[in-house]
């Protein structure tokens, strides 16, 4: 089962090229269960503690192998993940200046093809869970640092949703073969 990481800033495009790419490659497609949890939740979304990130993370494995089960069952060869721990653990250090210490490791150990890293070059888009429109060139610079440090392969996807899809499915081939 070949698994591919969406990841990037807020509001880069991240889950527009997540379904697209799982529909193109016949795929699973694990959602960013963050949006799951928030809506079970009570209470107000950017009012939350440090110790509900682990609780996300957690979520957020259990959903990817849900569907990493479910997607090979049905003969499928690739998850599509709308994003990662290693999203959680920016977050974490980004609001609370410091990670778990489980995400940590476990952004660490856990293995994925290929991770494909959206600029945040189209317009800003207003959503409830979302916390840094100003500052997303940054953040994005924030995400290749730390694929770069944890030493993850990935491609960086810019321009239009149907040129990042298409680099996008260009990058998961010649990764492919390598």
């Amino acid at each position: 089962m070949k698994k591919v990481v969406i990841t990037g800033p807020e509001s880069s495009g991240k889950t527009t090229l997540a379904e697209a790419l799982a529909a193109h490659s016949n795929g699973g497609l694990v959602r960013e269960m963050v949006r799951t949890y928030f809506a079970e939740r009570t209470g107000a979304t950017n009012r939350y503690e440090e110790a509900e990130l682990r609780t996300i993370a957690e979520l957020q494995l259990q959903e990817e192998e849900r569907i990493a089960e479910l997607t090979e069952a049905g003969g499928g060869r690739i998850i599509v993940c709308d994003t990662d721990l290693i999203t959680i653990r920016i977050w974490g250090e980004e609001k609370f200046g410091r990670s778990d210490p489980w995400i940590v490791e476990r952004t660490e150990e856990r293995r994925y093809d290929l991770w494909l890293l959206c600029r945040p070059d189209m317009p800003w888009e207003p959503d409830p869970l979302r916390e840094n429109p100003n500052d997303r060139d940054r953040l994005f610079d924030v995400y290749e640092s730390t694929l770069k440090q944890l030493r993850k392969p990935y491609v960086v996807l810019e321009g239009g949703h149907g040129q990042r899809l298409q680099t996008a499915i260009e990058a998961i081939a010649l990764h492919s073969r390598t």
